[in-house]
């Protein structure tokens, strides 16, 4: 890494990263208790693990100004684990989780981001907007009216205060503002305090407490796995999220390694396993947080705050911070896809609401973008599939007929290829021109063979020309039409 490109993701805007990173910090402390409550662990490990994975990705994270630490997605995870097992267990399956991470980054596994489409990445941004709001729904139902009244007095501060100074994030105001109110007046509501006792030691280093065996990996290898891909495919959508939000690219391999080493270190120091948070991230770049100093504060300073300023952190409303999360949760969804379901097209509507209902419905982020994937994926094979002819000319005499094919042949068109042949058609010869034709599986190498086969099964002879390069070393390989001995089975049955 050169000096210039440290000064870059490092220090090129100090000032705006030191107080973006310190409202995420204030943002990442009841998630982190919340998420260690759903985990069913002590309130530490989860603030532990998100001040360890947020130093460790200000680092070695691929993605300048991305939030990671303890997330919902990864604690739903851990459930089971931690009720039948422990949390040693949970610990040691959180280092082999960083384990995988890393092996998938070493792997050049990150550019499989290539392969998620546009409509998936926005459904996962809606679906987890969705998700964002209805989290803060269990602070708001059945809640007094002085609740309202300052999450409401909360959003116009976030809203109306960037209008008399841009310098100071308008979230840190509100959480401010709102506390110094709620203590000046007395004002009896629900505090960061009541989710649950903050910790009041720095973590220390410690080695899981489980047997090093075959029995305890059979137990935590399920979890890591799932955890490790959880944990990659919520950093990586995230990752192309700020990326669009902040007109900058990233290293998704790179991120893949920083993640598995930051669940190391949280394993090691008490730690749950923790992956990117696209609300806190947003957080982050709404409040002018763009470089690697962002990251590295938001974990310091909520360390600092949980043990050196835990009784004053305690006193803040969580009427504050559901305002800012409720101003997250708009800024998140995407609003103009909306107007696009009717000018879009349907397949690409219809993969982004299949990837939102999905996720909002089982809260599996991962679950949800491998179904809008799925869906791409169809789509875009039957669209494929869709170019593809097959043109058709006899010579003078009826005696030959010249076929030329057009498009892809594959799976999805294999059937199209077969049945544009006429095999009863009395001709001697039959020129077949692949010049403007690409055959791209074995599927399409069988329908090739089948083509051929019956051909000769009706005595008339077969010529192709035109194979590419890459479709000629296919059927070298694997066409049996060439084949005598494969040829005369075929031809038998």
């Amino acid at each position: 890494m050169t000096l210039d490109s440290v000064r870059t993701e490092w220090f090129s805007q100090p000032k705006a990263d030191l107080l973006s990173g310190l409202v995420v910090a204030l943002a990442l402390i009841p998630e982190a208790i919340a998420f260690s409550i759903i985990a069913g662990v002590d309130p530490k490990v989860g603030l532990y693990a998100s001040f360890c994975i947020a130093v460790v990705t200000a680092f070695a994270g691929g993605r300048p100004g991305m939030i990671s630490a303890a997330t919902g997605a990864m604690a739903l995870v851990m459930v089971t684990l931690v009720r039948e097992h422990g949390l040693q267990y949970l610990l040691a399956a959180t280092l082999l989780t960083g384990v995988f991470q890393i092996g998938a980054g070493l792997a050049k596994l990150g550019a499989l981001m290539r392969f998620v489409s546009r409509s998936v990445v926005t459904g996962f941004v809606n679906a987890l907007a969705i998700l964002i709001l209805m989290a803060q729904l269990p602070e708001l139902l059945g809640a007094r009216w002085p609740v309202f009244a300052m999450v409401a007095g909360g959003l116009a501060i976030i809203y109306l205060f960037p209008r008399i100074n841009r310098t100071i994030p308008s979230p840190l105001v509100c959480i401010v503002a709102l506390t110094a109110l709620a203590l000046a007046l007395k004002i009896d509501i629900r505090t960061v305090g009541d989710m649950g006792a903050l910790p009041d030691t720095l973590p220390i280093f410690l080695l899981p407490s489980v047997p090093l065996n075959w029995e305890t990996l059979s137990i935590i290898l399920p979890y890591a796995l799932t955890l490790s891909v959880v944990g990659l495919l919520e950093s990586m959508m995230t990752a192309t999220i700020v990326d669009d939000l902040t007109d900058s690219p990233s290293d998704k391999n790179r991120e893949c390694v920083g993640q598995g080493l930051a669940n190391i270190t949280s394993g090691f120091f008490g730690g749950m396993a923790g992956c990117a948070m696209i609300g806190q991230s947003v957080i982050n770049v709404k409040s002018g947080g763009r470089g690697r100093l962002s990251t590295l504060v938001a974990g310091v300073f909520l360390l600092i705050m949980v043990v050196f300023l835990g009784e004053w952190v305690a006193r803040i409303p969580m009427a504050a911070l559901v305002a800012v999360m409720i101003m997250v949760g708009i800024g998140t969804f995407n609003w103009s896809s909306i107007r696009n379901l009717g000018h879009h097209p349907k397949s690409s509507s219809i993969v982004m609401v299949s990837t939102v209902i999905v996720v909002v419905w089982t809260h599996d982020l991962a679950r949800g973008v491998l179904v809008g994937v799925l869906l791409s994926a169809l789509f875009f094979a039957r669209r494929v599939a869709e170019y593809f002819e097959i043109k058709t000319t006899t010579t003078p005499d009826g005696e030959s007929r010249r076929y030329e094919v057009v498009g892809q042949v594959f799976f999805a068109s294999a059937d199209r290829f077969i049945a544009s042949f006429d095999f009863k058609e009395a001709v001697e010869r039959v020129t077949i021109d692949l010049t403007q034709a690409h055959f791209w599986d074995i599927t399409a190498i069988a329908a090739l063979d089948t083509v051929v086969l019956k051909f000769r099964r009706e005595g008339t002879f077969v010529e192709i020309l035109g194979l590419n390069d890459a479709s000629g070393t296919m059927v070298d390989t694997f066409a049996l039409h060439d084949k005598p001995d494969a040829a005369a089975r075929l031809l038998a049955h």
